[in-house]
Protein backbone atom coordinates (compact mmCIF):
# COMPACT_ATOMS: atom_id res chain seq x y z
CA UNK A 1 0.00 0.00 0.00
CA UNK A 2 1.76 3.40 -1.29
CA UNK A 3 0.77 5.95 1.13
CA UNK A 4 0.73 9.74 0.76
CA UNK A 5 0.86 11.93 4.05
CA UNK A 6 0.13 15.95 3.92
CA UNK A 7 1.75 17.43 6.06
CA UNK A 8 0.14 20.87 5.97
CA UNK A 9 0.22 24.28 7.17
CA UNK A 10 -3.21 25.40 8.41
CA UNK A 11 -4.65 28.72 7.79
CA UNK A 12 -6.38 29.38 10.95
CA UNK A 13 -10.03 30.00 10.55
CA UNK A 14 -9.95 29.74 6.66
CA UNK A 15 -12.04 26.88 5.73
CA UNK A 16 -11.96 27.35 2.00
CA UNK A 17 -8.69 28.13 1.72
CA UNK A 18 -7.55 25.08 3.33
CA UNK A 19 -9.96 23.17 1.19
CA UNK A 20 -8.77 24.41 -1.92
CA UNK A 21 -5.14 23.97 -0.85
CA UNK A 22 -6.28 20.12 -0.09
CA UNK A 23 -7.40 20.20 -3.63
CA UNK A 24 -4.49 21.53 -5.29
CA UNK A 25 -2.34 19.17 -3.09
CA UNK A 26 -4.44 15.95 -4.10
CA UNK A 27 -4.08 16.95 -7.67
CA UNK A 28 -0.52 17.20 -7.50
CA UNK A 29 -0.11 14.22 -5.55
CA UNK A 30 -2.38 11.63 -7.93
CA UNK A 31 -0.66 13.10 -10.82
CA UNK A 32 2.17 12.69 -10.23
CA UNK A 33 2.17 9.19 -8.26
CA UNK A 34 0.89 6.27 -8.04
CA UNK A 35 -0.70 6.35 -4.81
CA UNK A 36 -3.42 3.97 -2.38
CA UNK A 37 -3.97 6.72 0.36
CA UNK A 38 -4.09 9.77 1.57
CA UNK A 39 -3.98 11.12 4.78
CA UNK A 40 -4.49 14.46 6.19
CA UNK A 41 -4.07 16.14 9.75
CA UNK A 42 -6.16 16.79 12.65
CA UNK A 43 -8.51 19.69 12.06
CA UNK A 44 -6.93 21.25 8.58
CA UNK A 45 -10.39 22.94 7.76
CA UNK A 46 -9.95 25.57 10.89
CA UNK A 47 -7.12 24.73 12.79
CA UNK A 48 -7.50 25.28 16.99
CA UNK A 49 -9.67 28.24 16.11
CA UNK A 50 -11.98 26.53 19.38
CA UNK A 51 -13.90 30.33 20.67
CA UNK A 52 -14.71 31.31 16.68
CA UNK A 53 -16.39 28.07 16.11
CA UNK A 54 -20.03 28.97 16.72
CA UNK A 55 -19.04 31.69 13.83
CA UNK A 56 -17.26 29.34 11.53
CA UNK A 57 -18.94 25.82 11.94
CA UNK A 58 -22.85 25.65 10.91
CA UNK A 59 -25.01 21.82 11.42
CA UNK A 60 -25.06 21.41 8.01
CA UNK A 61 -21.68 19.21 7.25
CA UNK A 62 -22.59 18.16 3.95
CA UNK A 63 -20.65 20.44 1.82
CA UNK A 64 -17.31 19.10 3.28
CA UNK A 65 -18.16 15.84 3.24
CA UNK A 66 -19.43 16.08 -0.33
CA UNK A 67 -15.98 17.53 -1.11
CA UNK A 68 -13.97 14.69 0.27
CA UNK A 69 -15.85 11.71 -0.99
CA UNK A 70 -15.48 13.69 -4.45
CA UNK A 71 -12.01 13.70 -3.95
CA UNK A 72 -11.77 10.15 -3.68
CA UNK A 73 -14.17 9.16 -6.63
CA UNK A 74 -11.65 11.80 -8.77
CA UNK A 75 -8.69 9.89 -8.20
CA UNK A 76 -9.98 6.64 -7.26
CA UNK A 77 -7.90 6.85 -4.34
CA UNK A 78 -8.75 6.18 -0.56
CA UNK A 79 -8.93 9.21 1.90
CA UNK A 80 -7.96 9.49 5.45
CA UNK A 81 -9.59 12.89 5.53
CA UNK A 82 -7.84 13.81 9.12
CA UNK A 83 -10.46 15.50 10.92
CA UNK A 84 -12.60 18.55 11.20
CA UNK A 85 -15.45 20.19 13.53
CA UNK A 86 -18.60 19.15 12.90
CA UNK A 87 -21.46 20.64 14.65
CA UNK A 88 -24.37 18.26 15.90
CA UNK A 89 -27.37 19.13 17.90
CA UNK A 90 -25.36 22.08 18.97
CA UNK A 91 -22.70 20.05 20.09
CA UNK A 92 -19.19 20.40 18.64
CA UNK A 93 -17.48 17.04 17.67
CA UNK A 94 -13.66 16.72 16.25
CA UNK A 95 -14.24 14.17 13.80
CA UNK A 96 -12.12 11.89 11.11
CA UNK A 97 -13.54 10.76 8.32
CA UNK A 98 -12.54 7.72 5.63
CA UNK A 99 -13.27 7.21 2.37
CA UNK A 100 -13.14 4.07 -0.29
CA UNK A 101 -11.64 5.03 -3.78
CA UNK A 102 -15.96 4.86 -4.68
CA UNK A 103 -16.39 7.93 -2.58
CA UNK A 104 -18.37 6.01 -0.14
CA UNK A 105 -17.70 6.66 3.63
CA UNK A 106 -16.70 3.88 5.13
CA UNK A 107 -15.48 5.11 8.84
CA UNK A 108 -15.76 8.38 11.24
CA UNK A 109 -14.72 8.56 14.61
CA UNK A 110 -14.98 11.28 17.33
CA UNK A 111 -11.97 11.94 19.42
CA UNK A 112 -12.67 10.71 22.77
CA UNK A 113 -10.07 12.40 24.46
CA UNK A 114 -10.11 16.12 24.56
CA UNK A 115 -7.13 18.23 25.34
CA UNK A 116 -7.29 19.44 29.42
CA UNK A 117 -4.06 21.61 28.36
CA UNK A 118 -6.10 23.17 25.56
CA UNK A 119 -9.55 23.49 27.42
CA UNK A 120 -10.97 21.52 24.39
CA UNK A 121 -13.95 20.08 26.89
CA UNK A 122 -14.88 23.78 26.90
CA UNK A 123 -16.03 23.62 23.39
CA UNK A 124 -15.75 20.65 21.84
CA UNK A 125 -17.57 16.90 23.20
CA UNK A 126 -16.03 14.03 23.46
CA UNK A 127 -16.89 10.98 20.65
CA UNK A 128 -19.61 8.54 22.58
CA UNK A 129 -18.48 5.56 20.57
CA UNK A 130 -15.81 3.55 21.24
CA UNK A 131 -12.92 3.49 18.27
CA UNK A 132 -13.11 0.36 15.70
CA UNK A 133 -11.12 -1.33 13.37
CA UNK A 134 -12.11 -0.16 9.77
CA UNK A 135 -10.67 -1.79 6.17
CA UNK A 136 -9.51 -0.49 3.47
CA UNK A 137 -7.79 -2.58 0.59
CA UNK A 138 -8.85 -5.75 2.66
CA UNK A 139 -6.35 -4.15 5.42
CA UNK A 140 -7.24 -4.00 8.62
CA UNK A 141 -6.55 -0.24 10.20
CA UNK A 142 -7.16 1.62 13.51
CA UNK A 143 -7.66 5.35 13.61
CA UNK A 144 -7.04 7.83 16.60
CA UNK A 145 -6.58 11.48 17.04
CA UNK A 146 -3.79 13.53 18.24
CA UNK A 147 -4.23 13.32 22.31
CA UNK A 148 -5.40 9.51 22.28
CA UNK A 149 -1.95 8.61 21.34
CA UNK A 150 -1.24 9.26 24.73
CA UNK A 151 -3.20 6.43 25.91
CA UNK A 152 -2.32 3.33 25.04
CA UNK A 153 -4.79 0.45 25.78
CA UNK A 154 -6.88 2.63 23.20
CA UNK A 155 -4.08 1.71 20.46
CA UNK A 156 -4.09 -2.00 22.18
CA UNK A 157 -7.99 -2.38 22.20
CA UNK A 158 -7.79 -1.77 17.92
CA UNK A 159 -4.67 -4.11 17.63
CA UNK A 160 -6.33 -6.82 19.16
CA UNK A 161 -9.23 -6.45 16.82
CA UNK A 162 -6.61 -7.12 14.13
CA UNK A 163 -5.41 -3.72 12.78
CA UNK A 164 -2.51 -4.03 10.78
CA UNK A 165 -2.24 0.00 10.82
CA UNK A 166 -2.56 2.59 12.97
CA UNK A 167 -3.40 5.96 11.34
CA UNK A 168 -2.59 9.26 13.81
CA UNK A 169 -3.70 12.59 12.54
CA UNK A 170 -2.53 15.30 14.80
CA UNK A 171 -2.06 19.58 15.59
CA UNK A 172 1.06 17.70 18.34
CA UNK A 173 2.68 20.68 19.80
CA UNK A 174 6.67 21.80 19.01
CA UNK A 175 6.98 21.80 23.07
CA UNK A 176 6.06 18.43 23.22
CA UNK A 177 8.13 17.29 20.68
CA UNK A 178 9.73 14.64 22.54
CA UNK A 179 6.84 12.81 23.39
CA UNK A 180 5.58 12.48 19.87
CA UNK A 181 8.20 10.89 18.83
CA UNK A 182 8.66 8.52 21.63
CA UNK A 183 4.41 7.30 21.98
CA UNK A 184 4.65 6.93 17.76
CA UNK A 185 7.75 4.40 17.81
CA UNK A 186 6.08 2.68 21.28
CA UNK A 187 2.81 2.38 20.10
CA UNK A 188 4.23 0.95 16.51
CA UNK A 189 6.61 -1.53 19.06
CA UNK A 190 3.94 -3.07 21.14
CA UNK A 191 1.46 -3.27 19.14
CA UNK A 192 3.87 -4.89 16.31
CA UNK A 193 1.77 -2.57 13.36
CA UNK A 194 2.51 -0.25 10.74
CA UNK A 195 2.43 3.44 12.49
CA UNK A 196 1.50 6.28 9.96
CA UNK A 197 1.45 9.84 11.47
CA UNK A 198 -0.01 13.42 9.68
CA UNK A 199 0.71 16.40 12.29
CA UNK A 200 0.89 19.92 10.94
CA UNK A 201 3.62 22.35 10.83
CA UNK A 202 2.92 26.22 11.06
CA UNK A 203 2.04 27.90 14.18
CA UNK A 204 -1.10 29.60 15.64
CA UNK A 205 -2.01 31.51 18.79
CA UNK A 206 1.86 31.51 19.89
CA UNK A 207 1.66 27.62 20.01
CA UNK A 208 4.15 26.45 17.15
CA UNK A 209 3.64 22.63 16.14
CA UNK A 210 6.19 19.57 15.59
CA UNK A 211 5.55 18.74 12.13
CA UNK A 212 7.89 15.40 11.86
CA UNK A 213 4.78 13.65 10.32
CA UNK A 214 5.94 9.70 9.80
CA UNK A 215 6.01 6.12 9.07
CA UNK A 216 7.33 3.64 11.43
CA UNK A 217 7.02 0.08 10.61
CA UNK A 218 5.90 -2.83 13.00
CA UNK A 219 9.75 -3.08 14.22
CA UNK A 220 9.83 0.35 15.52
CA UNK A 221 11.91 1.86 12.66
CA UNK A 222 11.37 5.03 11.40
CA UNK A 223 10.61 4.45 7.25
CA UNK A 224 10.13 8.55 6.48
CA UNK A 225 10.16 11.31 8.39
CA UNK A 226 8.61 15.26 7.78
CA UNK A 227 10.90 17.81 9.01
CA UNK A 228 9.50 20.28 11.87
CA UNK A 229 8.96 23.57 10.08
CA UNK A 230 8.77 22.97 6.15
CA UNK A 231 4.97 21.48 4.99
CA UNK A 232 5.58 18.87 2.63
CA UNK A 233 4.44 15.48 1.37
CA UNK A 234 5.62 11.95 2.61
CA UNK A 235 5.40 8.83 0.63
CA UNK A 236 5.84 5.84 1.36
CA UNK A 237 4.92 2.44 0.15
CA UNK A 238 4.24 -0.18 3.64
CA UNK A 239 4.07 -4.11 3.03
CA UNK A 240 1.43 -5.11 5.80
CA UNK A 241 2.86 -8.95 5.27
CA UNK A 242 5.40 -7.74 7.64
CA UNK A 243 2.67 -7.21 10.79
CA UNK A 244 1.86 -11.23 10.46
CA UNK A 245 5.96 -11.93 9.67
CA UNK A 246 6.93 -9.78 13.09
CA UNK A 247 4.20 -11.26 15.17
CA UNK A 248 5.11 -14.65 14.73
CA UNK A 249 8.88 -13.92 15.39
CA UNK A 250 8.02 -12.28 18.56
CA UNK A 251 4.44 -13.55 19.64
CA UNK A 252 3.46 -10.75 22.20
CA UNK A 253 -0.25 -11.19 21.83
CA UNK A 254 -0.08 -15.16 22.42
CA UNK A 255 2.25 -14.61 25.06
CA UNK A 256 -0.33 -11.84 27.08
CA UNK A 257 -1.72 -13.34 30.35
CA UNK A 258 -4.77 -10.76 30.69
CA UNK A 259 -6.22 -13.21 33.67
CA UNK A 260 -3.52 -12.06 35.32
CA UNK A 261 -3.58 -8.41 34.94
CA UNK A 262 -5.32 -5.96 37.04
Amino acid sequence: MKVAIYQMDIIAGEIEQNRQKVANWAEEVCKEDSVDLLVLPEMWTTAYTLPQLQQLIDENNDEMEFFLAGLAQKYEVNVIAGSIVVKEKGHFYNRALVYNRQGELVYQYDKIHLVPMLKEDDYLTGGHNKAEVFELEGRKIGLIICYDLRFPELTRSLALEGAEMLVVVAEWPLAREQHWNTLLKARAIENQLYVVSSNRVGAYDGEEFAGQSQVINPWGEVIISGSVEWEETLLASLNVEDVQRIRQDVPVFTSRVPSLYK
